[in-house]
């Protein structure tokens, strides 16, 4: 899955909240639905489906109709998208830190 700058902007604005990184979390489990969820926040219904729904813009989760629920299920491939990207952010930054290490060293080396 190959994505652009908008919509990894899209995925971590959506996970810049708490409560839409918990339901993330609850829909790993894919066993609630939208009525469920809500029980577990002191907001309405309407909040936690707006929630949802920026989830689901983001492609963090889906929503499958099963029955009269709609069962949220976290999106695992989009998980998976944004921690590529923190993956190659924490190998640039080690790397900077590395190549920071050695210059230290090197500064100490001929500085006594």
């Amino acid at each position: 899955m190959q994505m652009t700058a908008p919509e990894f902007d899209l995925m971590f604005g959506a996970l810049a909240d708490h409560t839409r990184r918990d339901i993330v979390r609850r829909a790993i489990d894919a066993e609630e639905g939208i009525a469920e969820l809500a029980g577990h926040y002191p907001m309405s219904f309407a909040a936690v489906q707006k929630h949802v729904a920026i989830l689901e813009r983001a492609g963090l989760v889906t929503k499958q109709r099963i029955g009269r629920r709609k069962v949220v299920r976290t999106n695992l491939e989009g998980l998976r998208a944004a921690r590529r990207l923190l993956d190659r952010y924490e190998e640039l930054w080690r790397g900077r830190i590395d190549r920071m290490t050695e210059l230290v060293s090197e500064g100490k080396e001929t500085h006594p």
